[in-house]
């Protein structure tokens, strides 16, 4: 058999370590040291650990990066005057964030882009709309010059990994810099609480126990067939899943493989991100035989659920998808959890909207079992 042949694609998807939540700890994350009663303003220092110079009270913001998503999980969508993101065109429920504030927001100038990974802004319009202060992710050379061409302050946080201590440290700067830290607290114990509930049910199971997974048709610049799959997946890492890619690489994320290493796997369960089923499909018609040796596809596990990586990685998508990977792979340890409302809860606590589910499955990005054949 060949040895897997492997592109690595993306970093967005990443290793989970339970228990690295830890919250804000009481501290103000930020640094921040109040200014004069006159000025009424205070200086900060944001994660790169630059001194930056706000209003006591934040009442409009610019997020561009991935700090719309953040400031949605904080519930400061309201306040955003002008908003840096993809093109409101191609937003869909997979991106959470997005499509839940889509009315909310659907008169907010767009002043900056990361579309394809080409980050852009608008110095002109972000004047226009007056924010307090503008929150990013991205590195200080170019914090520094959105905020020498706009005279506006500028505050960086991290990209944010996922479940990791970074994201953590982005919530609790944001939700300083904004007034809500106490939110911030809130959302980082939630985190902390379901991936403390994920591991402590499947703590117990044998690994012999432990039916064989495979990501596959992953999320990375774009969607992919079954070639595509997840290393180091976090879905999977925050059930203790028995990861068929396991050892292929030391990076996490979405890599290339050569097909035939999935025959060599030959994972129990497969589950695919919502977004490549039409490519494995259509893979399938031209290929069945290769199909036809994979244990998954003989026994019917075969199963999606929406991308956790959409414009960034999502929170909430990926809290979702643990649940339902682990009620499928450990029924017994899932007995007295009902997908649909802990799914609805989920979606309430980080977008206010309990109908969320029902926004993917009409958007094909539901969760479920996948059939080949149609």
């Amino acid at each position: 058999m060949k040895k897997p042949t492997i592109l690595i694609i993306s970093v967005l998807v990443v290793a989970f370590a339970a228990g690295i939540l830890a919250g804000c700890g009481g501290t103000d994350e930020a640094g921040s040291t109040p200014g004069s009663a006159d000025s009424g303003t205070r200086t900060i220092i944001d994660s790169l650990g630059r001194e930056v110079e706000i209003p006591a009270t934040v009442e409009k913001i610019v997020p561009l990066g991935n700090t719309p998503r953040m400031i949605t999980y904080l519930g400061l969508a309201d306040k955003v005057v002008g908003i840096g993101g993809m093109n409101r065109d191609s937003i869909t429920p997979v991106t959470a964030y997005a499509y839940a504030n889509r009315d909310r927001w659907a008169n907010v100038p767009q002043v900056g882009t990361d579309a394809a990974g080409a980050t852009d802004y608008y110095p002109e319009q972000i004047i226009s709309v007056q924010p307090d202060v503008i929150l990013c992710t991205y590195n200080a050379e170019l914090a520094d010059e959105i905020q020498t061409k706009t005279g506006i302050p500028v505050v960086a946080v991290p990209m944010g990994t996922l479940f990791q201590a970074d994201y953590e440290e982005a919530l609790c700067i944001l939700g300083d810099v904004c007034g809500v830290p106490d939110r911030a607290e809130e959302v980082i114990s939630y985190i902390h609480n379901c991936l403390n509930d994920l591991e402590t049910r499947t703590a117990g199971v044998p690994d012999e126990d432990k039916p064989t997974v495979l990501g596959a048709a992953a999320t990375f610049k774009g969607p992919h067939g079954i070639e595509g799959v997840y290393v180091k997946y976090a879905v999977f890492e925050a059930i203790g899943a028995n990861d068929v890619t396991t050892g292929i690489s030391d990076k996490s994320g979405g890599v290339l493989i050569d097909k035939e290493q999935i025959i060599g796997w030959d994972p129990q369960y497969i589950f695919f991100d919502s977004g490549g089923v039409g490519l494995v499909k259509a893979d399938y018609k031209k290929n069945k035989d290769f199909y036809g040796h994979l244990t998954a596809v003989q026994e019917g596990n075969l199963y999606q659920y929406p991308s956790s990586t959409s414009y960034y990685s999502n929170v909430e998508i990926p809290i979702v998808n643990s649940y339902y990977v682990a009620s499928l792979l450990y029924p017994e340890q899932f007995r007295d959890v009902t997908f649909e409302e802990k799914a609805a809860e989920i979606f309430k606590f980080f977008l206010d909207d309990e109908d969320y589910l029902s926004k993917l499955e009409s958007a094909g990005a539901g969760y479920g079992q996948v059939t080949l054949e149609d």
